[in-house]
Protein backbone atom coordinates (compact mmCIF):
# COMPACT_ATOMS: atom_id res chain seq x y z
CA UNK A 1 0.00 0.00 0.00
CA UNK A 2 1.21 3.47 -0.90
CA UNK A 3 2.16 5.82 1.96
CA UNK A 4 0.39 9.17 2.06
CA UNK A 5 2.48 12.10 0.88
CA UNK A 6 2.13 15.76 -0.07
CA UNK A 7 1.28 15.01 -3.71
CA UNK A 8 -2.45 15.24 -4.32
CA UNK A 9 -3.97 12.05 -5.72
CA UNK A 10 -7.68 12.06 -6.43
CA UNK A 11 -9.90 9.57 -8.20
CA UNK A 12 -13.13 9.15 -10.10
CA UNK A 13 -14.73 5.71 -9.93
CA UNK A 14 -17.73 5.18 -12.20
CA UNK A 15 -19.61 1.89 -12.58
CA UNK A 16 -20.54 0.70 -16.10
CA UNK A 17 -24.14 -0.12 -15.20
CA UNK A 18 -25.72 2.67 -17.24
CA UNK A 19 -24.89 5.99 -18.87
CA UNK A 20 -23.36 8.62 -16.63
CA UNK A 21 -25.84 11.34 -15.69
CA UNK A 22 -25.42 15.02 -14.92
CA UNK A 23 -24.93 14.36 -11.21
CA UNK A 24 -22.01 12.06 -11.92
CA UNK A 25 -20.55 14.60 -14.31
CA UNK A 26 -20.60 17.47 -11.81
CA UNK A 27 -19.11 15.34 -9.02
CA UNK A 28 -16.38 14.08 -11.34
CA UNK A 29 -15.74 17.63 -12.51
CA UNK A 30 -15.24 18.70 -8.89
CA UNK A 31 -12.77 15.83 -8.42
CA UNK A 32 -10.98 16.85 -11.62
CA UNK A 33 -10.72 20.50 -10.52
CA UNK A 34 -9.43 19.56 -7.06
CA UNK A 35 -6.78 17.33 -8.63
CA UNK A 36 -5.28 20.11 -10.76
CA UNK A 37 -1.57 20.17 -10.04
CA UNK A 38 -1.69 16.58 -8.78
CA UNK A 39 -2.92 13.34 -10.30
CA UNK A 40 -6.40 12.05 -11.08
CA UNK A 41 -7.04 8.31 -11.29
CA UNK A 42 -9.91 6.76 -13.27
CA UNK A 43 -10.99 3.45 -11.74
CA UNK A 44 -13.78 1.33 -13.20
CA UNK A 45 -15.92 -0.23 -10.45
CA UNK A 46 -17.20 -3.30 -12.27
CA UNK A 47 -17.41 -6.00 -9.61
CA UNK A 48 -21.11 -6.63 -10.23
CA UNK A 49 -20.73 -8.53 -13.51
CA UNK A 50 -24.48 -9.13 -13.84
CA UNK A 51 -25.19 -5.38 -14.12
CA UNK A 52 -22.07 -4.12 -15.91
CA UNK A 53 -22.07 -3.92 -19.71
CA UNK A 54 -19.22 -3.25 -22.17
CA UNK A 55 -21.14 -0.53 -24.01
CA UNK A 56 -21.51 1.48 -20.80
CA UNK A 57 -17.81 1.03 -20.07
CA UNK A 58 -16.92 2.42 -23.49
CA UNK A 59 -19.35 5.31 -23.00
CA UNK A 60 -17.64 6.30 -19.74
CA UNK A 61 -14.38 7.13 -21.53
CA UNK A 62 -16.10 8.92 -24.41
CA UNK A 63 -18.55 10.96 -22.33
CA UNK A 64 -16.06 12.04 -19.68
CA UNK A 65 -13.62 13.25 -22.33
CA UNK A 66 -16.42 15.11 -24.10
CA UNK A 67 -17.21 16.80 -20.77
CA UNK A 68 -13.59 18.01 -20.58
CA UNK A 69 -12.35 15.62 -17.91
CA UNK A 70 -9.00 13.92 -18.31
CA UNK A 71 -6.95 11.67 -16.03
CA UNK A 72 -3.35 10.63 -15.60
CA UNK A 73 -3.92 6.97 -14.65
CA UNK A 74 -6.61 4.49 -15.64
CA UNK A 75 -7.49 1.39 -17.68
CA UNK A 76 -6.71 3.22 -20.92
CA UNK A 77 -3.78 5.28 -19.66
CA UNK A 78 -1.96 2.71 -17.54
CA UNK A 79 -0.07 3.70 -14.42
CA UNK A 80 1.96 2.29 -11.52
CA UNK A 81 -1.04 0.84 -9.64
CA UNK A 82 -2.73 -1.19 -12.35
CA UNK A 83 -5.08 -2.87 -12.87
CA UNK A 84 -7.56 0.02 -12.76
CA UNK A 85 -10.67 -2.15 -13.15
CA UNK A 86 -11.96 -3.69 -9.94
CA UNK A 87 -12.90 -6.95 -11.68
CA UNK A 88 -9.16 -7.54 -12.23
CA UNK A 89 -8.04 -6.77 -8.66
CA UNK A 90 -7.52 -9.17 -5.73
CA UNK A 91 -9.35 -8.40 -2.49
CA UNK A 92 -8.75 -11.68 -0.67
CA UNK A 93 -5.68 -10.36 1.25
CA UNK A 94 -7.86 -7.67 2.82
CA UNK A 95 -10.55 -10.22 3.72
CA UNK A 96 -7.94 -12.52 5.28
CA UNK A 97 -6.49 -9.69 7.35
CA UNK A 98 -9.91 -8.83 8.75
CA UNK A 99 -10.65 -12.51 9.40
CA UNK A 100 -7.34 -13.10 11.18
CA UNK A 101 -7.88 -9.99 13.33
CA UNK A 102 -11.24 -11.33 14.50
CA UNK A 103 -13.15 -8.35 13.10
CA UNK A 104 -15.55 -10.06 10.68
CA UNK A 105 -17.97 -12.95 10.93
CA UNK A 106 -20.06 -15.15 8.60
CA UNK A 107 -23.70 -14.17 8.34
CA UNK A 108 -26.60 -16.09 6.79
CA UNK A 109 -29.21 -13.35 7.25
CA UNK A 110 -30.94 -12.04 4.15
CA UNK A 111 -31.96 -8.41 3.83
CA UNK A 112 -35.55 -9.55 4.48
CA UNK A 113 -34.42 -11.24 7.71
CA UNK A 114 -32.80 -8.00 8.85
CA UNK A 115 -35.86 -5.91 8.04
CA UNK A 116 -38.17 -8.39 9.79
CA UNK A 117 -36.01 -8.30 12.92
CA UNK A 118 -36.07 -4.51 12.95
CA UNK A 119 -39.87 -4.51 12.73
CA UNK A 120 -40.24 -6.71 15.82
CA UNK A 121 -42.09 -5.26 18.86
CA UNK A 122 -40.07 -2.78 20.93
CA UNK A 123 -37.53 -2.40 18.12
CA UNK A 124 -36.07 1.09 17.86
CA UNK A 125 -36.78 3.18 14.80
CA UNK A 126 -33.93 2.87 12.33
CA UNK A 127 -32.41 5.85 10.50
CA UNK A 128 -32.94 6.19 6.78
CA UNK A 129 -29.90 4.75 5.06
CA UNK A 130 -28.69 2.63 2.22
CA UNK A 131 -28.27 -0.28 4.63
CA UNK A 132 -30.48 -1.01 7.68
CA UNK A 133 -28.79 -1.18 11.07
CA UNK A 134 -28.03 -4.87 11.55
CA UNK A 135 -29.50 -6.28 14.81
CA UNK A 136 -26.52 -8.59 15.47
CA UNK A 137 -28.29 -11.89 14.80
CA UNK A 138 -25.12 -13.73 13.67
CA UNK A 139 -22.58 -11.96 15.87
CA UNK A 140 -22.18 -15.11 17.94
CA UNK A 141 -20.44 -16.64 14.92
CA UNK A 142 -17.39 -14.39 15.30
CA UNK A 143 -15.38 -17.30 16.71
CA UNK A 144 -16.12 -19.39 13.61
CA UNK A 145 -14.41 -16.98 11.23
CA UNK A 146 -11.00 -18.64 11.37
CA UNK A 147 -12.54 -21.94 10.27
CA UNK A 148 -13.18 -20.45 6.81
CA UNK A 149 -10.36 -20.66 4.28
CA UNK A 150 -12.36 -18.63 1.75
CA UNK A 151 -15.30 -16.21 2.01
CA UNK A 152 -17.66 -17.65 -0.64
CA UNK A 153 -21.06 -19.02 0.35
CA UNK A 154 -22.07 -16.63 3.13
CA UNK A 155 -22.14 -12.91 3.70
CA UNK A 156 -19.36 -11.50 5.87
CA UNK A 157 -20.01 -8.62 8.24
CA UNK A 158 -17.62 -6.26 10.00
CA UNK A 159 -18.42 -5.97 13.70
CA UNK A 160 -19.01 -2.29 14.41
CA UNK A 161 -17.76 -1.12 17.85
CA UNK A 162 -21.10 -0.31 19.50
CA UNK A 163 -21.21 3.10 21.16
CA UNK A 164 -18.01 4.44 19.60
CA UNK A 165 -18.30 7.88 18.05
CA UNK A 166 -16.61 8.10 14.65
CA UNK A 167 -15.62 11.53 13.35
CA UNK A 168 -14.17 13.03 10.24
CA UNK A 169 -13.87 16.46 8.68
CA UNK A 170 -15.55 16.87 5.33
CA UNK A 171 -14.02 19.42 2.97
CA UNK A 172 -17.43 20.88 2.14
CA UNK A 173 -19.79 19.96 5.00
CA UNK A 174 -17.37 20.34 7.93
CA UNK A 175 -17.29 18.17 11.05
CA UNK A 176 -19.24 14.91 10.72
CA UNK A 177 -20.06 12.45 13.50
CA UNK A 178 -21.85 9.12 13.84
CA UNK A 179 -22.20 6.54 16.61
CA UNK A 180 -21.57 2.90 15.70
CA UNK A 181 -24.49 0.67 16.58
CA UNK A 182 -26.93 3.57 16.44
CA UNK A 183 -26.35 5.38 13.15
CA UNK A 184 -24.97 2.32 11.37
CA UNK A 185 -24.46 -1.28 12.35
CA UNK A 186 -22.41 -4.33 11.39
CA UNK A 187 -21.95 -4.02 7.63
CA UNK A 188 -21.22 -6.43 4.82
CA UNK A 189 -17.65 -6.61 3.52
CA UNK A 190 -18.03 -9.72 1.36
CA UNK A 191 -21.12 -11.09 -0.38
CA UNK A 192 -22.15 -14.74 -0.43
CA UNK A 193 -21.81 -14.77 -4.23
CA UNK A 194 -18.07 -14.26 -3.64
CA UNK A 195 -17.85 -10.55 -4.43
CA UNK A 196 -16.29 -8.00 -2.05
CA UNK A 197 -18.68 -5.27 -0.99
CA UNK A 198 -18.39 -1.67 -2.09
CA UNK A 199 -17.14 -0.74 1.40
CA UNK A 200 -14.17 -3.12 1.36
CA UNK A 201 -13.28 -2.78 -2.32
CA UNK A 202 -13.01 1.01 -2.36
CA UNK A 203 -10.98 1.10 0.84
CA UNK A 204 -8.55 -1.52 -0.47
CA UNK A 205 -8.24 0.25 -3.82
CA UNK A 206 -7.91 3.79 -2.49
CA UNK A 207 -5.26 2.62 -0.03
CA UNK A 208 -3.34 0.66 -2.68
CA UNK A 209 -3.48 3.57 -5.13
CA UNK A 210 -2.37 6.19 -2.61
CA UNK A 211 -5.51 8.32 -2.94
CA UNK A 212 -5.16 11.40 -0.74
CA UNK A 213 -8.70 12.78 -1.12
CA UNK A 214 -11.98 11.07 -2.01
CA UNK A 215 -14.48 13.31 -3.81
CA UNK A 216 -17.96 11.81 -4.18
CA UNK A 217 -21.67 12.50 -3.64
CA UNK A 218 -23.14 13.30 -0.24
CA UNK A 219 -25.34 10.20 -0.47
CA UNK A 220 -22.19 8.30 0.57
CA UNK A 221 -21.55 10.30 3.74
CA UNK A 222 -22.67 7.46 6.01
CA UNK A 223 -20.46 5.01 4.14
CA UNK A 224 -17.46 7.10 5.17
CA UNK A 225 -17.92 6.11 8.82
CA UNK A 226 -17.90 2.44 7.88
CA UNK A 227 -14.86 2.90 5.68
CA UNK A 228 -12.95 4.72 8.40
CA UNK A 229 -13.32 1.59 10.55
CA UNK A 230 -11.91 -0.49 7.70
CA UNK A 231 -8.96 1.85 7.24
CA UNK A 232 -8.18 1.50 10.93
CA UNK A 233 -8.58 -2.28 10.84
CA UNK A 234 -6.25 -2.57 7.86
CA UNK A 235 -3.67 -0.24 9.40
CA UNK A 236 -3.92 2.42 6.70
CA UNK A 237 -4.08 6.21 7.07
CA UNK A 238 -7.41 7.32 5.55
CA UNK A 239 -7.67 9.98 2.85
CA UNK A 240 -9.34 13.36 3.20
CA UNK A 241 -13.01 13.58 2.20
CA UNK A 242 -15.13 15.94 0.11
CA UNK A 243 -18.80 15.11 -0.43
CA UNK A 244 -20.57 17.03 -3.19
CA UNK A 245 -24.23 18.09 -3.04
CA UNK A 246 -26.61 15.93 -5.05
CA UNK A 247 -28.27 17.20 -8.19
CA UNK A 248 -32.01 16.57 -8.27
CA UNK A 249 -34.67 16.46 -10.96
CA UNK A 250 -37.68 18.76 -11.25
CA UNK A 251 -39.57 16.67 -8.64
CA UNK A 252 -36.73 16.92 -6.14
CA UNK A 253 -35.52 13.34 -6.57
CA UNK A 254 -31.78 12.78 -6.81
CA UNK A 255 -30.61 11.84 -10.26
CA UNK A 256 -30.09 8.18 -11.09
CA UNK A 257 -29.16 6.28 -14.23
CA UNK A 258 -32.86 5.92 -15.02
CA UNK A 259 -32.83 9.67 -15.91
CA UNK A 260 -31.63 8.96 -19.45
CA UNK A 261 -32.69 12.41 -20.66
CA UNK A 262 -30.08 13.90 -18.30
CA UNK A 263 -27.33 11.46 -19.20
CA UNK A 264 -24.09 12.83 -20.60
CA UNK A 265 -24.66 10.70 -23.69
CA UNK A 266 -28.06 12.25 -24.38
CA UNK A 267 -26.87 15.78 -23.63
CA UNK A 268 -23.93 15.28 -25.94
CA UNK A 269 -26.13 13.93 -28.75
CA UNK A 270 -28.55 16.84 -28.35
CA UNK A 271 -25.77 19.34 -29.05
CA UNK A 272 -25.57 20.76 -25.53
CA UNK A 273 -22.55 22.93 -24.72
CA UNK A 274 -20.42 22.11 -21.71
CA UNK A 275 -20.29 25.74 -20.62
CA UNK A 276 -24.09 25.94 -20.66
CA UNK A 277 -24.45 22.70 -18.68
CA UNK A 278 -21.99 23.77 -15.97
CA UNK A 279 -23.50 27.25 -15.75
CA UNK A 280 -27.05 25.91 -15.40
CA UNK A 281 -26.35 23.55 -12.50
Amino acid sequence: MVPRNSIYRGRIAPSPTGHLHLGHAMTFRTAWLRARGGALVLRIEDLDAARCRPEFRAAIFEDLRWFGIDWQEGPDAGGPFAPYSQSERDYLPAWRRLRDAGLIYPCTCSRRDVLDALEAPHGEEQPLDDEPVYPGTCRHRLAEARDFAAPAGVNWRFRAPDGEEIRFHDGRAGEMRAVAGRDFGDFIVWRKDDIPSYQLAVVADDAAMGITEVVRGEDLLRSTFRQLLLYRALGVVPPAWYHCPLIRDAEGRRLAKRHESLSLRQLRMSGAKIEEIVGAV
